[in-house]
């Protein structure tokens, strides 16, 4: 049997490996992402440790992390990549080829779907009308075909936006739904259902919600092939349940007989990348010391504005330490703020900070609001060198806009 490969203990800044920012990443232009190879691979081979005991099949979220130079590394762990429509499930084809390409959209468009058709290999609708309007065309292209359904079981706190079971909610057919509107010829064309209720969760909330789950749907799970979990399952951090998942895994197996897919994007790229920035200004405001950045929270790293959170800095503490600074960007949005840190010595102009766990919802969210520049890409291989996969110049941001 497959050794169990717990996640590594030491994230953040385990890929520093003892070094100083400074001494790593001094020489780089900030602000700039650092993806870290090391710890991609460590990711990949805790996911494969679970496919390996289990066997379910783990795919990439695109959406949390499409950074396709380093899909090498990751491939050799996942089957395959998983999409929110036409350009993601191009980009799995395309840069992990021979894999499996998933795809879940809210709603397929006439226009892109016969293109779609082209790179997908399993597509999950997101409600009876788009299945009747879709399913026959995705049928006869030989693809296998999903339905998306609702449990109508939250297990959120706090993160409302995240949360696709709370009531009047967009995504999944709820059973009601399904009693209504899914006939017999609709039920045919189905090869398997997809549910995704988590963010950033351990497996106590799969478990919870594979019991409602089994309530709701569990008379209909036996006449599919599989059954995608999605994702939000936190995989990789440290202190994760590993063997609870797996039990939930074999449960779903041997009770419905379907193959379990499982599709996380934060735990293929978690705590493998860093934003370098450094201080421009620092100023007082009453009792706030303040201190700008060339990154943008708005701009560099919008999920900590949008979740919101405040990410993990290397050398400081949310609370504790003598000197408290809030660090925000240059942009001109008042709640460009990334966070109130503490620190054991007072901040200063062109210090070198850096934000860790900056892989996931980064590079592929970031924008050019102010005009901002977007930060430079590198990655930090595993023999320790240091490689620039993308620079951004004025022309990216102009090309958004125009001719």
């Amino acid at each position: 049997m497959e050794t169990l490969q717990t996640p590594d203990t030491r994230p953040p800044f385990a890929g520093l490996n003892g070094q100083t920012p400074e001494a790593l990443f001094g020489s780089l232009p900030t602000p700039c992402y650092i993806l870290d190879e090391a710890a991609l691979r460590r990711n990949g081979e805790v996911l494969a440790g679970v496919a390996a005991r289990t066997g379910c099949k783990i795919l990439l979220a695109q959406k949390a992390f499409s950074n396709y130079n380093l899909y090498p590394v990751l491939a050799p762990y996942l089957a395959g990549t998983e999409a929110s429509g036409l350009y993601e499930a191009r980009l799995g084809a395309e840069e992990m080829p021979g894999k499996e390409i998933h795809v879940f959209c809210g709603a397929y468009s006439h226009r892109e779907f016969p293109e779609l058709l082209r790179y997908a290999d399993h597509i999950v609708f997101n409600s009876p009308g788009q299945l009747a309007a879709f399913g026959p065309a995705a049928r006869n292209a030989g693809k296998s075909i999903g339905l998306r359904i609702n449990p109508e079981c939250s297990t959120q706190e706090g993160h409302a936006i995240y949360d696709p079971c709370a009531p009047g909610s967009r995504l999944g057919t709820t059973r009601r739904q399904w009693d209504t509107h899914m006939t017999p010829e609709l039920i045919d064309l189905l090869d398997g259902l997809h549910f995704h209720t988590l963010c950033e969760q351990d497996a106590d909330a799969l478990d919870v919600t594979l019991h409602a789950l089994g309530e709701r749907f569990g008379d209909i799970f036996p006449r599919m092939k599989w059954l995608n979990f999605g994702g939000g399952h936190h995989i990789t951090r440290p202190g994760y349940d590993i063997p609870r998942l797996e039990r939930c895994i074999r449960l779903a197996q041997q009770t419905w007989h379907v193959q379990v897919y499982l599709e996380p994007g934060e735990a293929c790229a978690l705590n493998a990348g860093y934003l370098a920035s450094r201080v421009l200004d620092i100023l007082q405001n009453s009792e706030t010391s303040i201190a700008i950045l060339d990154a943008s929270a708005a701009c560099h790293m919008p999920d900590v504005l949008e979740m919101p959170y405040q990410p993990p800095l290397y050398g400081a503490e949310t609370t504790g330490l003598s000197h408290r600074f809030r660090l925000g960007g240059p942009t001109c949005l008042a709640g460009d703020v990334i966070g109130d840190y503490s620190f054991s010595a007072p901040l200063k102009l062109n210090d070198l900070l850096l934000f860790g766990d900056m892989a996931i919802y980064t590079t592929c969210k970031n924008n050019t609001f102010n005009g901002m520049p977007l930060p430079s890409i590198f990655v930090l291989h595993e023999n320790g060198q240091l490689e620039c996969l993308r620079s951004f110049g004025y022309e990216a941001f102009k090309s958004r806009l125009g001719q």
